[in-house]
């Protein structure tokens, strides 16, 4: 089928497929003031110029509505607050408690969870080489973990149920270990059904400062962002799966931006003020593109590393669960928008759109700040990272290791859907920046979807591959994301307890290297990954959309102690 026809085809579906009004208004969902909304299916909001398909007008997810503290007025559970700075030292213990908070978002009050009743959770600052305690305890409805994303932590506290330790119930608690050998930007989440307990506000940051003042450039202050989305309507949240994920198809996407927790986010700025922002993507599948308006960009780090060298940017593509850590300047007064600004997709019309989402606003006033503009304008080289590079590069061109091949099977998946994404496939964005199939999306369950990982050279796929690396080794691992698959779309893929350098994208070499515990794999793209296996135990590699990974697309590696080698 050609561009022409497709696009005819798709809108005249927009033409004879109307939307009921009960969707459009959500009529017949009453809610007592005062209390959560029920948990019984609503179908998310919808760009109106993207309609149903036929035959989907009465249709709801196959797994039961799930939204926390149902039915129970919303006064009774405690007002969540902004995210407090918890400094640890060396030896120390915190306390870390999921529970369920009060929010209110866009004027509307619902039942969220939060880490000791703060958004994000408490920000954890140590520093590197310390090694801390977390008293965890569970008061949220369900079973759940903690996991330090990020961090080359001791396999026991790695925060995998099944794998690493038993889950931890509603009433008990966990004693986490957490040693921090490199300095940098990290999180903590969940690491059991965080398409929802994750979505629902449990995440939070872990700043390890550098041993030296000179580690970073000159700033006048830092700020941390955590960038996130939700879904909502006029009601509050749009319930989640209880016993699997919707949105197994795209992930849930959210129509209204976070951050730090907050949709209306601001920051207050002097004139020529140089920031050090550390960014952290929590959302469940969105990629933002984060701009900075006028201001001058310059990337410094990432998941845990500085890179080889600063280098000026225009905006940070940041996939779900990596960071970044970029220094800004702002160069005058007036107000600036730190932005997600990306080209979206209506793939019913065939058409990219340009879409701007504000994420913060910073007022910068007109007092001049201390003047940092001759440091500012140098992009530092970092001697001690190139020279850690250069120490594998004779590994770069060394034989595969292991091949993955991501793609995915359905089953059971309405006819309409089907045949609707037949045709869509036909064009497929190497990344996915906007839901542009929402009601097919939310139909589609973990029990219909599975995404998979699988080994190219034994055929096993997820949890039935069998992978052995000692202590020492060098694993070269090459990926690559299907784009004949059923629906293909970009993942972020995540490898716990190591690090890794991505030593080639589709054929080529990055030329300004960082080390990296997640990196995104567009549609259609091969990425060679070196793999540093310095921890032992039993660890997880996965996609970091929350639906993908709880639609299967996960599997275990074992690394026994030994000696350095090339494996």
């Amino acid at each position: 089928m050609t561009g022409v026809v497709k696009r005819m085809w798709l809108v005249a579906v927009a033409i004879v497929v109307s939307v009921p009004a009960a969707y459009a208004q959500h009529e017949g969902h009453n809610m007592n003031m005062g209390e959560q909304a029920v948990d019984e299916w609503r179908m998310p909001p919808m760009d109106m110029s993207m309609p149903m398909l036929p035959g989907l007008h009465d249709a709801v997810p196959s797994v039961e509505a799930f939204l926390p503290g149902a039915g129970h007025n919303v006064s009774h559970f405690p007002k969540a607050v902004p995210s407090e700075v918890m400094t640890v030292a060396d030896g120390d213990t915190v306390r870390i408690e999921a529970m369920l908070v009060r929010r209110t978002i866009e004027g509307k009050d619902f039942v969220m969870m939060g880490y000791n009743g703060q958004y994000p959770g408490p920000m954890i600052r140590s520093t590197r080489d310390a090694r801390i305690y977390v008293d965890f305890v569970n008061n949220i409805e369900m079973p759940t973990t903690v996991h330090w994303h990020g961090i080359r932590i001791d396999n026991a506290f790695d925060g995998i149920p099944g794998i690493t330790q038993a889950p931890v119930e509603n009433g008990e608690s966990f004693l986490y270990e957490i040693k921090l050998p490199d300095a940098g930007i990290y999180w903590y989440h969940p690491h059991m059904r965080e398409d929802l307990q994750q979505d629902l506000g449990l995440y939070g940051n872990l700043l390890v400062d550098p041993p030296n003042d000179d580690y970073y450039g000159s700033v006048h202050r830092e700020e941390v962002l955590i960038l996130d989305d939700i879904l909502m309507d006029d009601l509050g949240l749009i319930p989640f799966g209880a016993t699997a994920p919707t949105n197994a198809l795209m992930g849930r996407f959210g129509n209204v931006m976070l951050a730090n927790g907050s949709p209306d986010y601001r920051l207050s700025t002097k004139a020529g003020e140089v920031v050090r922002f550390y960014l952290t993507n929590v959302a469940n599948s969105r990629t933002f593109n984060v701009t900075f308006g006028n201001a001058d960009v310059k990337v410094v780090g990432s998941d845990v590393s500085r890179y080889e060298r600063e280098q000026w940017i225009s905006s940070v593509p940041i996939a779900p669960a990596e960071r970044y850590i970029v220094d800004v300047r702002f160069n005058q007064a007036g107000t600036v928008h730190i932005a997600n600004t990306i080209q979206a997709i209506n793939h019913f019309r065939g058409e990219f759109y340009p879409h701007v989402d504000t994420l913060v606003t910073v007022d910068v006033t007109d007092e001049p700040a201390g003047d940092l503009e001759t440091d500012f304008d140098v992009l530092r080289e970092h001697t001690d990272v190139q020279a850690d590079v250069a120490s594998f590069e004779k590994y770069f061109d060394k034989p595969v290791d292991h091949r993955l091949e991501l793609t995915l099977k359905v089953k059971g998946l309405h006819t309409s859907i089907m045949q609707s994404m037949e045709i869509d496939t036909l064009y497929v964005p190497p990344i996915e920046w906007n839901d542009a199939m929402p009601m097919m999306n939310w139909l589609a369950t973990g029990k219909e979807v599975t995404w998979i990982l699988k080994d190219s050279d034994t055929g096993n796929e997820n949890m039935n591959i069998d992978w052995n690396f000692s202590t020492g080794d060098l694993v070269k691992l090459r990926i690559f994301n299907e784009p004949r698959s059923f629906h293909p779309m970009n993942h972020p893929f995540h490898v716990h307890g190591q690090r890794f350098l991505i030593t080639a994208i589709d054929g080529v070499r990055p030329e300004n290297m960082v080390w990296k515990d997640t990196v995104i794999i567009p549609v259609g793209s091969t990425i060679d990954l070196l793999i540093d296996v310095t921890n032992p135990g039993d660890w997880m590699m996965h996609c970091h959309i929350a639906e993908h990974l709880h639609a299967g697309m996960m599997l275990k590696f074992s690394v026994d102690e030994g000696p350095r080698g090339s494996n």
